[in-house]
């Protein structure tokens, strides 16, 4: 079974995720499905929103770690989880989110390329990646500071400091927060209607919304992508991640 189900509902193109058993982590074949999803949509005419959601409990916990410790992605010169950053990021048409339960690292990040996102109430998230010995990625480190200034980023980024999707919306990341049983529905009526609005204009709006970090935010991908793969093999990384596999508290006061 795929964990990624692609399904058009009308011109609405709804990609989700599906492996609620992991609480929707993500592996690279994940990542690959997830691109070439939202690739296709970008060459397909009749396709004009895009509506991003997630089965089960969780919108995703992030990378699968297991997999992610294979590095299955080695040698090839775009890894999955690159590409799909890439293509949500240059993506014209409307991207709208349904968040519901844990969101982590990426499932945050990815959040900052849609248009339109909504969460459900008891929703949390939170970007752990200087815990894991890595750095913000998906151009987050631009955008995020850009929505809720750099304090806030500051919290976010470097202590992981979890936020609920109340206080999400207070800071700009989500649009509403909704009962988890609406949420769904919300997030696709939202979607239904931007669909029967003129694309050419819809498209067009977004790329002037979008143009302000436009040459700044591939450039901020790159770097961090940069940054994230120097230190994949950091001992810091090697530890914080030996620490999660073994369950137990990983300790830094050896690093300098």
């Amino acid at each position: 079974m795929s964990h990624i189900q692609v399904e058009r509902d009308g011109a609405v193109l709804r990609i989700a995720i599906n492996r609620p058993e992991k609480k929707n982590a993500l592996t690279a074949e994940m990542y690959s499905a997830l691109a070439a999803a939202v690739e296709g949509a970008e060459g397909d005419s009749s396709v004009r929103v895009l509506l991003l959601h997630a089965v089960g409990d969780a919108f995703t916990a992030g990378n699968d770690l297991v997999d992610f410790l294979q590095k299955p992605w080695a040698g090839q010169q775009t890894p999955p989880a690159v590409r799909f950053i890439l293509a949500m990021a240059t993506a014209s048409k409307p991207i709208v989110a349904a968040v519901q339960g844990l969101a982590v690292g990426i499932g945050v990040t990815i959040l900052l390329h849609c248009d339109l996102v909504y969460a459900a109430e008891g929703a949390k998230l939170m970007m752990p990646f200087v815990d894991l010995g890595i750095v913000p990625e998906a151009g987050s480190t631009l955008l995020l500071p850009s929505l809720v200034g750099h304090q806030r980023a500051a919290e976010l980024l470097m202590l992981g400091a979890p936020l609920t999707a109340q206080r999400a919306y207070e800071v700009g990341l989500v649009n509403a927060v909704v009962a988890p049983e609406v949420l769904l529905a919300t997030a696709s009526g939202v979607a239904q209607k931007l669909a029967e609005k003129p694309v050419g204009a819809l498209v067009a709006s977004k790329q002037l919304l979008k143009r302000v970090h436009k040459a700044e935010l591939d450039r901020a991908i790159r770097d961090e992508l940069k940054v994230v793969s120097e230190r994949l093999d950091s001992p810091e990384t090697r530890e914080a991640l030996s620490a999660f596999v073994e369950k137990r508290k990983p300790d830094f006061s050896k690093f300098r």
